[in-house]
């Protein structure tokens, strides 16, 4: 017998739309009732099972749309400076660091001691910047400062033989193990040569040459793609920090640039308003600012290249069929690659460079690491591919290495600083010291960051 034929025995009470309703009910499985309110959208309760189901928003597509979950955050009002009374609190009574300052005539008898630097207004710490750990440190540090170390010493010693010499026969770069001091002893390098009358090109992060982070235009002419923003911003930087010195400069012939001419016995500080005022025009006016440079002999001229590794690699910058643009096709790091491999040299100068192992995207190259007579980090083997291009670029380089570790002087001298300017928090004891110092072998990276501002973690 069917459903429906025991609804229509059914008595002459119920009438026909209560007979339809008791058949739509009976007829359909009760487990459907669950899926249609889940599906419907509303938070419904099944009245047979008590069992709940929540609602789901889909999208034009049927894709479930997640809900953000709503964070209850309470009122945070700081607490008023009058009841922050632990000495924990005073930042304004930090000792100021008293340090010696850092002097050529000095620095012979300052190893193993720290010493602060000058910042002028146009000092190239403040005008050229610094690599990144090195900023970090100085913005922790209350004075940025350094260690007079005995590769200092070396390092200056090379810049004294360099004075009277050309620039090609000084060609050096900093090597050594990551955190060793390389930055640094580059920074000190360039301090001591501003404050002998030296003309300073300082690039503290040449990464940012070939990382694809400037702006580029392909040059018909010299078939290099120019950087124009970064030329721009390195004459700069340039005629900020040598003002003096190149005002008593001019030109020694005649330039010819597109819009205009530049006449024989012109300023090189007018040479470089050109540009100010002409941004596109920064890259060639740049290049013969540089030419302008190398010829001249009243001042001798250092170029300073950290990161120096990456003008050696690949670099981010690619052409209009994505194919990878060389480093020596790009208008800044030929630029400094025709002085680093002897191409263009400087009439009395030095080119100085340092080096980075901490860098994944942009390590040292096959061809560099040769040149520098550097150990490789996997047996080398004659199918390794090599640029000819890249070789003869690296060929002349001589490799200045920084000892890996601190001396006991040294690191003491250091520590001094740290504890002096506030930065530990436990109580400086000797027993803190020796285990620092112990713990990070004697590196000095890892005895400031792994080391003394580890304390801030614990």
């Amino acid at each position: 017998m069917s459903v429906l034929t025991g609804l229509s025995r059914a008595g002459p009470s119920n009438s026909l739309s209560q007979n339809v309703a008791r058949f739509r009910v009976i007829s359909q499985p009760s487990h459907l009732y669950g899926t249609r309110r889940y599906a419907s959208g509303g938070r419904v309760t099944d009245n047979q099972s008590g069992r709940k189901s929540f609602r789901v928003e889909r999208d034009a597509q049927g894709a479930i749309i997640q809900k953000k979950k709503e964070k209850n955050l309470g009122a945070f009002r700081p607490m008023p400076a009058a009841q922050l009374t632990h000495p924990l609190f005073e930042s304004e009574n930090r000792d100021t660091l008293q340090l010696p300052t850092f002097h050529p005539a000095s620095v012979a008898n300052m190893v193993g001691k720290a010493v602060e630097f000058p910042l002028g207004e146009s000092d190239p710490v403040r005008i050229f910047g610094l690599p990144k750990k090195m900023l970090l440190e100085f913005r922790i540090l209350s004075k940025p400062c350094s260690v007079v170390r005995d590769v200092t010493v070396s390092a200056i010693q090379v810049l004294e033989n360099a004075k009277a010499n050309p620039g090609s026969d000084t060609r050096v770069v900093l090597t050594g193990r990551s955190g060793s001091g390389k930055s640094f002893l580059l920074l000190q390098a360039v301090e001591y040569s501003i404050a002998n009358d030296w003309i300073v090109v300082y690039v503290p992060r040449a990464v940012n040459l070939v990382n694809s982070t400037t702006p580029y235009t392909y040059d018909l002419r010299t078939q290099t793609y120019l950087q124009p923003a970064f030329a721009y911003q390195t004459l700069q930087r340039l005629l900020t920090v040598n003002s003096r010195t190149l005002a008593g400069l001019h030109t020694s012939r005649k330039l010819v640039f597109e819009k205009r001419e530049v006449p024989i016995g012109t300023s090189l500080v007018d040479l470089i308003g050109i540009a100010l005022k002409d941004q596109p025009s920064s890259p060639v006016i740049l290049d013969a600012l540089m030419t302008e440079l190398s010829q001249q002999t009243k001042y001798p001229v250092l170029l300073a290249v950290d990161d120096f590794q990456a003008l050696y690699s690949r670099t981010a910058y690619r052409d209009p069929h994505f194919s990878t643009i060389r480093p020596y096709h790009l208008s800044m790091p030929r630029l400094l690659l025709d002085f680093a491999s002897g191409k263009r040299k400087f009439a009395r100068g030095a080119v100085l460079g340092a080096v980075t192992y901490s860098d994944p995207n942009y390590p040292l190259s096959l061809e560099l690491r040769e040149a520098l007579e550097l150990p490789h980090d996997h047996p080398p083997s004659p199918y390794d591919k090599r640029s000819r291009t890249i070789a003869e670029y690296a060929k002349g380089l001589q490799a200045l290495r920084v000892p890996e570790q601190l001396s006991i002087e040294e690191a003491s001298a250091l520590y001094e600083v740290w504890m002096t300017d506030k930065a530990l928090v436990p109580t400086a004891h000797d027993e803190v010291f020796l285990s620092k110092y112990a713990e990070s072998s004697g590196n000095p990276r890892e005895f400031v960051w792994k080391g003394l501002l580890s304390t801030l973690e614990t």
